[in-house]
């Protein structure tokens, strides 16, 4: 019974020196960059017209959709690329000529994956009505694949992070005992084409500058410091 005592005051003692004395660690954030030059863009377009007269109005802007719709179908984009986004109908009431006006709208976004039909499809868009472009949005088809590789080149960068601070102190890193990953971020980065590039493209049309997409991630490692 006197022995069973002794080794749980050692178990005590020992978890308290334990507490009073952690593990000393180094504490590093890594980031992974993976530049890309993207092959898909999601458009987002909107039909809106205003007029006096609810039934009229709404009959215009359909067939600008269905217009919008069949153009869409004409360059080969499959029915799951296109989706609508929202359908709005306002009254509104104009202060200097004290009468109501009504705006019907639409938004409908296009996920594009083949960039060689951009232009084609931007004139029909253009010609079936639409009145307004809310944005584009490039991106990879190798996103996943893309975010792998930025996630391995942030654990690396960490580690080369966590030596150098340790070498300076003539210390080395152990084995890592957390990590956690920041939110992935993806940024539009210019791309600069070659003179040769230019050239060759001088006398067709282009309205389209993809540049690169930028695939970051950042993760927070904890190593044990020895």
């Amino acid at each position: 019974m006197k022995n069973v005592r002794i080794l749980l005051i050692l178990l005590v003692s020992s978890f308290v020196s334990a507490q009073n004395n952690p593990q000393p660690t180094v504490d590093v954030t890594g980031e992974g960059i993976i530049l890309a030059v993207p092959d898909e863009v999601t458009i987002s377009v909107r039909v809106e017209n205003t007029g006096n007269e609810v039934r009229p109005l709404k009959a215009m802007n359909d067939q600008i959709v269905q217009d919008v719709l069949q153009t869409v179908k004409r360059i080969g984009i499959v029915d799951k690329n296109v989706q609508t986004e929202y359908v709005r109908l306002t009254k509104n009431y104009d202060y200097k000529t004290k009468t109501y006006n009504f705006s019907a709208n639409q938004t409908i976004r296009i996920y594009l994956k083949d960039l060689e039909k951009y232009e084609p499809l931007m004139d029909g868009l253009m010609a079936s009505g639409i009145n307004r472009i809310d944005g584009i949005a490039f991106s990879s088809s190798k996103e996943t694949a893309l975010k792998s590789q930025a996630r391995k080149k942030a654990i690396e960068n960490a580690v080369m992070k966590a030596e150098e601070y340790v070498g300076v102190l003539n210390q080395t890193i152990g084995k890592a005992v957390s990590i956690s990953e920041f939110n992935n971020a993806t940024m539009p980065q210019p791309m600069y084409r070659s003179m040769a590039m230019q050239d060759e493209s001088a006398s067709s049309k282009q309205t389209l500058a993809p540049g690169e997409i930028e695939i970051r991630t950042a993760v927070k490692v904890r190593f044990i410091l020895n």
